[in-house]
């Protein structure tokens, strides 16, 4: 939205005749021009780098939408400009144009703000807890502009539950008729037209999920065996909506890092996915996996039905009966929540990134 001055290259302007000037100097006023030329070339490229300051956003902004977002301030419930729009096309931020969300997510929650099921770019979105207002809730930002965008909840629709409640004044709205024109071409895509997915139900597959310490390891293990079909890295079991990894990690959210397990029970079983759950890590140390200590990395079995929840606590029983390990299994078995999805850098780490992996497959 911004286009920021451009400043003379500093060799052509500066540097040049300091080194002519230098020919005829001693060492030492050399290197006090190379300081200083340095010095100026620094200034010179923050100025270039620079974000906008709020001076500048007075004279580009409207009082509410600076208000907003950049005073945290919340703009009236069904009077503002998005709530009700319908029209298909991307949100952007304000300011900086990023990519934020999709009309195709956006649903009437009935608050009198547009609500959003998902972000468009989750790397465009910061996530921080906020304490304001006697309450604890999970504000949202958007990274670049560090706007303030609104706050997420735990009510939304399924399967993810999510609510993004946006402010209209943090948003430009771009039609999907100039997606092109504005430069957001490659987001056409998401509105071509396509065959509706089928739920697991309905196509004959089933949900598991289990936590074992850091996922990176786990995800890797689980995605390799036959008749599992899809794995996701995230977060449940605790009590704050919409984690990220830094709230993971200061283990203050309840959550543990979890894997999501999509299986076709036609080729393997529950009770098979259980027993690669119990030996790829040593679940009899509380609230840790070798280095990594915390309660985001107990061990936990989170059951979707009556029947997983039956399978789950026999198969431990059979595991503190092995006699594998000294002690008793601590694992939890527990009702599954709401799971959160990890950030996309923690999907398939090893797959992505290599090295050694964290956990190792026992052979019982």
């Amino acid at each position: 939205m911004f286009k920021e001055k451009t400043i003379p290259c500093v060799d052509c302007f500066i540097l040049k005749p300091l080194l002519k000037k230098a020919e005829i100097m001693n060492r030492r006023s050399v290197l006090l021009l190379i300081i200083v030329n340095l010095f100026i070339t620094t200034s010179c490229y923050n100025q270039n780098n620079k974000k906008v300051n709020k001076e500048e956003l007075k004279n580009i902004l409207t009082p509410v939408q600076y208000s907003v977002t950049q005073e945290n301030a919340t703009e009236p419930p069904f009077h503002n400009e998005y709530w009700n729009n319908k029209e298909k096309g991307i949100y952007v931020d304000i300011i900086t144009g990023e990519p934020l969300f999709s009309s195709l997510d956006k649903f009437d929650s009935g608050t009198g703000w547009p609500c959003f099921a998902s972000s468009l770019k989750k790397d465009n979105i910061i996530k921080k807890l906020d304490y304001s207002h006697g309450m604890v809730r999970t504000e949202v930002r958007s990274k670049n502009s560090n706007s303030h965008l609104g706050h997420l909840f735990n009510d939304g629709p399924q399967p993810a539950g999510l609510r993004y409640c946006i402010n209209s004044a943090a948003l430009k709205f771009i039609p999907l008729e100039d997606l092109e024109k504005e430069g957001y071409g490659e987001y056409l895509r998401l509105f071509e037209e396509k065959p509706e997915k089928k739920t697991d139900s309905e196509s004959g597959l089933d949900t598991a999920t289990f936590a074992a310490g850091c996922f990176w390891g786990v995800e890797d293990i689980l995605k390799k065996i036959d008749g599992v079909v899809e794995t996701t890295a995230g977060y449940t079991g605790g009590n704050i909506e919409n984690p990220d990894y830094r709230m993971v990690c200061t283990g203050k959210t309840g959550h543990a890092e979890a894997v999501q397990v999509i299986y076709n029970p036609g080729v393997i079983s529950y009770e098979e996915l259980l027993d690669y759950f119990w030996r790829l890590h040593n679940p009899t140390t509380p609230d840790r996996q070798g280095h990594d200590v915390g309660n985001q990395y107990r061990s936990a079995i989170f059951y979707h039905n009556e029947n997983q929840k039956i399978a789950a606590e026999k198969s431990k029983e059979a595991f503190d009966m092995s006699g594998v390990f000294k002690n008793k299994a601590v694992t939890q078995i527990v009702p599954a929540t709401t799971f959160y999805p990890a950030e996309e850098y923690h999907q398939d780490y090893f797959e992505k990134n290599g090295g050694r992996v964290c956990h190792i497959l026992r052979d019982k």
